[in-house]
């Protein structure tokens, strides 16, 4: 699916498989002039218990200003190729900002919540918030790797490059990574989980395990997943011009009330979910 549009003098094409659906958390900052090409791809179909999904960002700005791009991170690791070099992106919890400028782009692989452990000796929990090259994990192999995707001329390349390295490389099927996403899958879907404790009693699994089971595999607390979700909810009704009522909103959200729910975003976002809303609504 190809969707074409064109905001303030800029060109934006995105393309995914349909079964992936939109992209969610990104912070709305129009381009004033450049082309842009988001694309999301599915993996192989025997690698889709690890990974999620590949993505592609290009653009062209040569003539224009450089862009801002911000988005709020999921629970999720990445594989990140850019400027000839491959590195491997943890849980990032704060705000991550990317200046775009010249002509270039982006490749990477989104793994499913808990789905990069099996590759990993040690805790999904080290890679949180640190971005290393990628032979610290995957050694000379991964140079390899890098090196496929350097002769790379176009995304098919890139995808078959991904999908062959780790076809090669699939772990066994394993029950903890697999009950790691889903959980991560349910705080997403369930609205209704709005503390761990909600968690605990929808999956009867203890606080500690649930703990444990996040920090270990995904990399981060069960409190973090339901928060960033949740504030991600915010902003696609924000994108989308709805007009919400902040207390309701806030308690919908499992906010104790409008103040906690304005200084996360704030402290998070940069500004009061009202600012951002009035700056999204300027540029639509």
């Amino acid at each position: 699916m190809i969707v074409k549009t064109r905001q303030s003098g800029a060109e934006r094409k995105e393309g995914f498989d349909p079964a992936l659906g939109k992209s969610r958390g990104i912070l709305r900052r129009a381009a004033l002039a450049g082309k842009f090409a988001v694309s999301r791809r599915s993996p192989a179909p025997e690698l889709a218990h690890c990974i999620a999904h590949y993505w592609t960002v290009s653009w062209d700005l040569r003539g224009h200003e450089p862009h801002v791009q911000e988005t709020l991170p999921h629970p999720n690791i990445y594989l990140v190729f850019e400027n000839e070099r491959l590195l491997i992106g943890g849980v990032s919890t704060s705000k991550f900002t990317r200046v775009l400028e010249g002509q270039s782009y982006a490749f990477g692989v989104k793994f499913r919540p808990g789905g990069f452990n099996p590759f990993l000796k040690f805790s999904a929990r080290k890679l949180t918030n640190r971005i290393l090259p990628a032979n610290h994990v995957f050694g000379q192999d991964g140079d390899a790797l890098e090196e496929a995707l350097v002769s790379s001329c176009n995304e098919e390349e890139r995808v078959k490059a991904a999908d062959t390295f780790f076809r090669l490389r699939a772990p066994e099927p394993d029950e903890t990574v697999a009950l790691a996403g889903q959980l991560v899958e349910r705080i997403l879907q369930e609205n209704e989980i709005k503390t761990v404790d909600d968690l605990v009693g929808r999956t009867g699994i203890g606080k500690r395990t649930l703990q444990r089971i996040f920090n270990e595999y995904v990399g981060i607390n069960p409190k973090w997943v339901i928060r960033r979700y949740r504030l991600h909810e915010l902003i696609e009704r924000l994108n989308s011009g709805e007009q919400v009522d902040w207390p309701d909103l806030a308690l919908e959200l499992g906010y104790f009330d409008q103040a906690h729910l304005i200084n996360d975003f704030r402290n998070i976002v940069g500004s009061s979910p009202a600012q951002y809303q009035s700056v999204t609504e300027t540029e639509r």
